[in-house]
């Protein structure tokens, strides 16, 4: 008899139909009622599969007594509660790697997007505004100071790609990095007032939620960038949206929000902003890989094998 899973959210389909095939899936996102769902289901669920975008809070982890394992759909985890996992012996695994790339490019089209205002061009060219006045100038990359908050997988990416368009590196972190050539600063504060660019790669989470704060953000100062690819928690968005409106910070460029999909109106329409919806790693060849690692993690937990990328 085939393992019993819940599902939380919808896969890629060629990812579905092998779920499917292999297992007894209860595909909770359909459910008009989840609670009953859960209930009906809760004896004999093994498995979970989710994303990091929906996790699994304790009130779902502990709905299921015998919940043995968690695959998710993404590199984040800050939506799962691991304590949680850790006090039933649950065992999670996540997608890292695969879309590092993919989440660096993000990084990288936001930041130049931004400071060389794309988008606003793109819309002056379509409203058939050229032909009747010139467009603005704009700021230059090359020569800025980047500093990366949060040096792992994907914060050394973004800081590759920075260097040959003539970008000065240094990074801040809870410890310094062993064989990294840029400068570590051990406060966040210190580095938002000697670069003019402040990339947020780490992950989200408790650890980090508000660090971006009103401290940080004047310390950047009128002429500094915000990059978030990270979590919208790791800001303290009320401030970073007055400091935009108000012209505290030259620009941002957010693909991630506080209360996604909700993004604060008054961003909408600041010229020094580009938005983008939570698409970091949102290519076919990316979101193919990352359902593989969901499958090969499930699939080796429920026949004996080691799990390839476990958190916890």
């Amino acid at each position: 008899m085939a393992v019993e899973i819940v599902q939380t959210t919808a896969m890629p389909p060629a990812i579905q139909q092998v779920l499917d095939r292999e297992f007894h899936v209860h595909r909770l996102w359909e459910a008009s009622d989840r609670n009953a769902l859960l209930k009906q289901v809760a004896p004999n669920v093994r498995g979970m599969v989710t994303s990091g975008g929906v996790g699994a809070n304790r009130a779902l982890i502990e709905a299921l007594p015998r919940l043995e394992m968690i695959s998710s759909f993404g590199v984040g985890y800050d939506s799962i509660d691991i304590d949680c996992a850790k006090e039933r012996g649950v065992t999670v695994t996540n997608t890292p790697d695969v879309l590092t790339d993919d989440v660096a490019d993000t990084a990288m089209a936001l930041l130049l997007a931004m400071m060389r205002r794309i988008p606003q061009g793109d819309q002056f060219v379509r409203q058939g505004q050229w032909p009747k006045a010139k467009f603005p100038l704009t700021d230059k990359l090359g020569g800025k100071k980047m500093g990366v908050l949060g040096l792992g997988r994907i914060g050394q990416a973004i800081a590759r790609r920075a260097e040959p368009f003539n970008v000065e590196i240094s990074y801040f972190g809870p410890r310094r990095k062993a064989d990294i050539p840029w400068r570590y600063y051990d406060n966040l504060v210190a580095m938002a007032k000697d670069v003019d660019i402040l990339m947020i790669a780490c992950p989200g989470g408790k650890e980090t939620e508000g660090l971006v704060n009103q401290a940080v953000i004047d310390a950047l100062g009128p002429k500094g960038y915000v990059v978030n690819i990270a979590r919208g928690s790791v800001v303290v968005e009320p401030a970073l949206v007055t400091a935009l409106v108000e012209g505290k910070l030259a620009g941002a460029g957010l693909d991630v929000f506080a209360d996604e999909p909700n993004v604060p109106e008054a961003l909408w329409k600041l010229d020094s902003v580009t938005l983008a919806p939570h698409v970091g790693s949102a290519t076919h060849a990316t979101r193919q890989a990352m359902g593989d690692l969901v499958l090969k993690n499930i699939l080796a937990f429920f026949a004996g094998q080691p799990v390839l990328t476990k958190v916890v």
